[in-house]
């Protein structure tokens, strides 16, 4: 028997609705996104020009829409030439001030994806990432963490440092050794549209097997399209295609599916 759509409670844990892609029909795709059962929302910042916008943002649209939005302050390692170290004190003042409906720091993390990286970049992305590290032990925050061929370079700095208030390894894609790692460390995995394309085998598996205590789900829109919408705009809305599809490849129903990822975002950000 379906669900019916009032029942079901989504948590979008990595969505950039900030990003110009959603500027003439934000409204719109919010609205949508609450007839798809989701509740709340999670943005998270790339980039320290995002920071005051996000902390406002978040607010008003909380205010304006039937969606609760929070928010995550960091630096996407990505745009790495753009990030400086004293962007971090800035980060660390602002934390200080414990803004409301922000509630984890990032999205930080390590991309190594480009094989033509300078050993330069390499060490700037992770005096950056660790700086983010060090940062949450220190406000008792969550991370939300980006991880492209560096697992290994990651887990090394959490091992190092072990925050207590762990976070989560958005879009995860590790093998199955690394997932366990970051379990050991009370981190939960994140898991989007990538789930939804049947060649993705290893990532199904992990989605079907690994604890449901330790998964989130995310859309990271406008990225990370799902299997059959390749070359569109993502949309908050379509996290619960993914919940339908990790109902499917665990066996069990939508509304479980949706109780415990969103119970786990919740708890994670201590909302």
């Amino acid at each position: 028997m379906a669900q019916g759509n009032d029942q079901l409670s989504l948590f979008d844990s990595h969505c950039h609705l900030n990003f110009s892609d959603f500027d003439t029909d934000r409204a719109k795709v919010l609205s949508q996104a609450k007839k798809e059962s989701v509740s709340h929302l999670c943005i998270p910042a790339t980039k320290h020009q995002e920071w005051l916008s996000l902390i406002k943002e978040s607010e008003v649209i909380s205010k304006e829409s039937s969606v609760s939005v929070v928010t995550a302050l960091g630096l996407h390692p990505w745009f790495i030439a753009e990030h400086s170290l004293e962007q971090l004190d800035v980060l660390d003042k602002l934390l200080k001030q414990r803004p409301s409906r922000v509630v984890a720091i990032g999205e930080t993390g390590l991309d190594f994806f480009d094989r033509n990286i300078t050993p330069q970049a390499k060490n700037k992305q992770l005096t950056l990432f660790t700086g983010h590290v060090k940062l949450a032990c220190l406000h008792q925050m969550p991370l939300i963490i980006h991880s492209r061929k560096s697992h290994d370079e990651i887990l090394k700095v959490l091992r190092k440092f072990k925050p207590e208030s762990t976070g989560i390894i958005h879009a995860f894609s590790g093998s199955e050794q690394q997932a366990k790692e970051y379990l050991k460390l009370g981190f939960k995995l994140g898991f989007g549209g990538g789930i939804t394309y049947p060649r993705a085998s290893k990532t199904r598996h992990l989605a079907a097997t690994l604890p449901i205590d330790s998964i989130v789900l995310e859309t990271d829109a406008p990225d990370m399209p799902l299997n059959g919408y390749q070359g569109e705009r993502n949309e908050p809305g379509r996290v619960k295609q993914v919940a339908e599809c990790l109902a499917e490849l665990r066996g069990i129903s939508l509304m479980e599916v949706a109780e415990a990822t969103s119970h786990n975002c919740r708890t994670l950000f201590r909302i």
